[in-house]
């Protein structure tokens, strides 16, 4: 999966799945697309993720108390 880096707009590959959809983990696995040469894995805060298109992640990825504020 891609996403984007906010501050850069640089595509980023998800390595680990998993840890993205996981609300307890803070940040992700992956690997910045820009240039010809593959780079190496990295750490990326969530907070710093957004999809190609924009789009905030969903809140339940990111938020481990979403439950309790839905109303």
């Amino acid at each position: 999966m891609f996403l984007k880096d906010k501050q850069t707009g640089h595509l980023v590959e998800i390595i680990n799945l998993t840890a993205l959809f996981d609300p307890h983990q803070l940040t992700v696995m992956g690997r910045i697309h820009a240039g010809e040469e593959m780079q190496d894995p990295t750490s990326f805060d969530k907070s710093d993720l957004i999809f190609p298109s924009g789009e905030c992640l969903p809140r339940y990825w990111v938020d481990v108390h979403y439950k309790s504020a839905a109303g």
